[in-house]
């Protein structure tokens, strides 16, 4: 009887603290500690993806030339896609974007197909801009085959450093502007190198992104 007595005894007390003291706290505890790991805070992106906004007056924009001829080029600015695949408006060659420098309006944006197209189609693209008009290019396959000294002149004179040596299959992204007084600082420029091309016959995919100051309004 004695030791029927101990283990009842025995048995409400340990129940009465695992209850009232340990599993509580215990759960607490684990609580408080999940509580306290926390996911890691995600870096916040801005217009095009820009790790930073880009200071008043200016334009936020990304380019992206095409991968090989697979993957088709892309060209944003202030968070609106200008051209991409899924726009269905990019093709092999270049891919070009005008733009108003002042509001950052999209004015035209067409592909030229520098393989089998007509360079003169180009030409009359980018001959009769208008002062302070952007330009955004971004390459996709071939880039340069149908190029003539015109064309390359007429990019040079928007304030391209590289087109001069603009060839097959390299991959190219640009920004200049009508009327610009220096070369461009939005410019890269991958050459297609057998020893070098990230992809079988193409160099890798370029991308560009920055702040463009938008052109004064005209007084």
């Amino acid at each position: 009887m004695a030791l029927v007595i101990t283990v009842a005894v025995t048995w409400i007390v340990v129940s009465i603290l695992l209850s009232g003291l340990g599993f509580p706290w215990i759960q607490q505890l684990f609580a408080s500690q999940e509580n306290s790991v926390t996911a890691e805070p995600r870096a916040r992106k801005y217009k095009c993806g820009l790790p930073q906004p880009c200071p008043e007056e200016h334009l936020a924009f990304r380019v992206v030339s095409g991968a090989a001829n697979v993957i088709g080029p892309k060209i944003c600015l202030e968070d609106r896609m200008l051209m991409s695949s899924v726009k269905d408006n990019v093709g092999r060659g270049l891919n070009i974007a005008l733009v108003n420098g002042v509001n950052g309006d999209l004015i035209e944006a067409r592909a030229f197909d520098m393989w089998a197209g007509d360079v003169n189609d180009l030409l009359k693209f980018i001959r009769p801009l208008h002062e302070g008009t952007l330009v955004f290019v971004a390459s996709y396959d071939d880039p340069a085959t149908k190029m003539n000294e015109e064309t390359r002149k007429l990019f040079s004179d928007l304030g391209s450093k590289n087109v001069k040596d603009l060839a097959f299959r390299d991959s190219w992204v640009f920004v200049g502007a009508k009327g610009v007084q220096n070369k461009s600082p939005f410019e890269q420029h991958m050459k297609n190198s057998k020893h070098t091309n990230k992809y079988e016959g193409w160099p890798e995919a370029l991308e560009m992104e920055g702040c463009i100051p938008r052109r004064p309004a005209a007084s």
